[in-house]
């Protein structure tokens, strides 16, 4: 691990395992947020965006796996594009942008976090354009969600590993019961996955294209 001598090798240990636990709370921060804007926000739903984003979630599943999850999926279809929507009209409103730059920074971290793979990380973005796409599309939420923060008065304090443990397994208990009862899945497994590839970011390119034409209808 690159470490000079054992007490070097604990405190990168430590970093790793404390950046480990902030990366699952920060997930868990990021879904309750994005929770409260969508319960705060009322808008009509363009039928269109919903089925091409229906249609973009299920082209590899089987008919029958799509008819089974109808309703699940349109859920979260209708989820995805109404934080979109708001997310993008929030951003563009305070002229918040992306550059390249960002995006390549962006790559230069996660190529820093994966020693020894760095061609494989470097060749997956040059010949995959929409994965660099989504990676502009999350670095993009990360910035709406950093103003949302700026806002808000928050007030910090140290946690023990047991009280962070105690934290992120009721809040994925609760997820899986919302999961069984609602028919909606948001365990933290997952929202840690789509870190990088924000659900409600993923429809952005679709969303800026047609805005207008829905503000106008």
């Amino acid at each position: 691990m690159g470490a000079k001598n054992l007490a070097d090798l604990r405190l990168l240990i430590e970093k790793q395992i404390g950046t480990q636990y902030k990366q699952s709370l920060d997930s868990i921060t990021k879904k309750e947020i994005l929770d409260q804007i969508e319960k705060l926000h009322k808008i009509e739903l363009p039928k269109n965006l919903v089925q091409q984003e229906i249609r973009t979630m299920t082209h590899s599943l089987k008919k029958e796996e799509v008819e089974k999850h109808k309703s699940k999926n349109l859920k979260i279809a209708e989820s995805r594009i109404k934080l979109g929507l708001i997310l993008n009209e929030y951003g563009e409103k305070n002229n918040l942008k992306v550059s390249d730059d960002e995006v390549k920074g962006e790559v230069q971290k996660q190529i820093k976090g994966m020693p020894g793979q760095e061609k494989m990380v470097l060749d997956y973005y040059q010949k995959n354009p929409s994965a660099a796409q989504s990676l502009k599309g999350a670095l993009y939420e990360e910035k709406i969600l950093n103003l949302f923060k700026s806002k808000i008065n928050l007030k910090k304090k140290n946690i023990s590993i047991a009280d962070a443990e105690k934290i992120i397994s009721d809040f994925n208990k609760l997820s899986k019961d919302l999961s069984v009862h609602n028919d909606h899945d948001h365990d933290l497994e997952n929202e840690a996955k789509d870190n990088k590839e924000s659900k409600a970011i993923k429809s952005s390119a679709i969303i800026k294209k047609k805005t207008k034409k829905v503000s106008k209808k």
